[in-house]
């Protein structure tokens, strides 16, 4: 094989593996992290499975297993019950913005904004985003703080920034 049809073949292959990956939904991707299975049984116990594997696109700023154990004792077990849906898909959606703001983009609109950025999320609340030691913050309106440890997971419905706190509405 030449030099040119082997670096074809790569380029070839590359671009099927992208494909594929860009295909994959925001669920999809959160299923297969071992870091996001309270999130993904939150997100079956609010029913917001389908939703968030529709076309969107959305900006999800998910939440560890490490951050729901953050929580108060008993938190995430009576959240996950069926009597309290209405209120755990509160708190999921308002970790989702309608949109896909990446990294790049949250960066340069928290400086267009000088400094601190409203976020709208589809709850209908607000998170606020913030730059503190070179990392993106999330204030909750509680006054929670949650730092965003990794961002720009992409799927193809939106992009994931992984957080180490619960972001909670009012």
């Amino acid at each position: 094989m030449t030099f040119k049809r082997f670096a074809l073949t790569l380029v070839t292959v590359a671009s099927i593996v992208f494909s594929v990956n860009a295909q994959k939904t925001i669920v999809d991707i959160a299923v297969g992290s071992k870091d996001h299975s309270t999130l993904v049984a939150a997100l079956k116990a609010a029913d917001l499975v389908s939703t968030l594997q529709g076309s969107g696109p959305f900006t999800v700023f998910a939440p560890t297993n490490a951050a729901f154990a953050k929580l108060p004792a008993g938190t995430v077990d009576n959240l996950l019950k069926a009597e309290n849906k209405a209120t755990l898909a509160k708190i999921l959606t308002y970790h989702v913005i309608a949109g896909n703001f990446t990294a790049a983009t949250v960066l340069k609109a928290i400086a267009d904004a000088k400094g601190k950025l409203s976020l709208k999320t589809v709850s209908g609340a607000n998170l606020l985003a913030s730059l503190k030691d070179g990392k993106v913050i999330l204030t909750d309106e509680k006054g929670g703080i949650s730092t965003i440890v990794a961002t720009d997971l992409a799927a193809g419905n939106g992009v994931i920034h992984v957080i180490d706190t619960v972001v909670l509405p009012n």
